[in-house]
C-alpha cells in the first residue's frame, strides 16, 4: 500500500543526488574545484607519444562518499 510513497522518496533522493553531481561538474568546469582529479595518489604518466591518467584516489573518495550516501538512504 505504501509502494508509491516509497518510490516517490527514492525518486526525490535520486534527483537530489543527480542535482548535486551536476553542480559539482559545473563548478569543476569553471575551475572552482581544482582538487578533483589532482589528489595525491592519482597517477598521470606522460610519455613521448602517449599519456595515461588513472584517478585512483579520486575514485576511492567518490566510492566512499556514494557508499555513505546510499547507506544513509537505506538505513531503517
Amino acid at each position: 500500500m505504501n509502494e508509491p510513497f516509497n518510490l516517490g522518496k527514492v525518486l526525490i533522493i535520486a534527483g537530489l543526488i543527480v542535482a548535486v553531481l551536476g553542480l559539482l561538474l559545473v563548478l569543476a568546469g569553471k575551475g572552482h574545484l581544482p582538487w578533483i582529479g589532482r589528489l595525491p595518489g592519482d597517477f598521470f604518466f606522460k610519455g613521448k607519444n602517449f599519456s595515461f591518467y588513472f584517478p585512483l584516489t579520486t575514485s576511492i573518495l567518490v566510492s566512499v562518499v556514494l557508499t555513505l550516501i546510499l547507506w544513509l538512504i537505506n538505513r531503517r
